[in-house]
């Protein structure tokens, strides 16, 4: 049998951003019938774009 592991949560900071109306709607659009939620949706996003900066 498999012994559990208590998994390790990463260090988190809260900040507070404003989105524009529109932006809201389109990414709750996109995460609509996902297992996603808004600050999961932001943070690949930033991820994304600071890949693609590094490119």
């Amino acid at each position: 049998m498999a012994k559990f592991k208590i998994p390790a949560t990463p260090p988190t900071t809260n900040k507070t951003m404003r989105f524009r109306n529109d932006v809201i709607e389109k990414v709750e659009e996109a995460m609509r019938g996902k297992q996603c939620n808004f600050s999961a949706f932001v943070i690949a996003a930033v991820r994304a774009a600071l890949e693609d900066l590094e490119e």
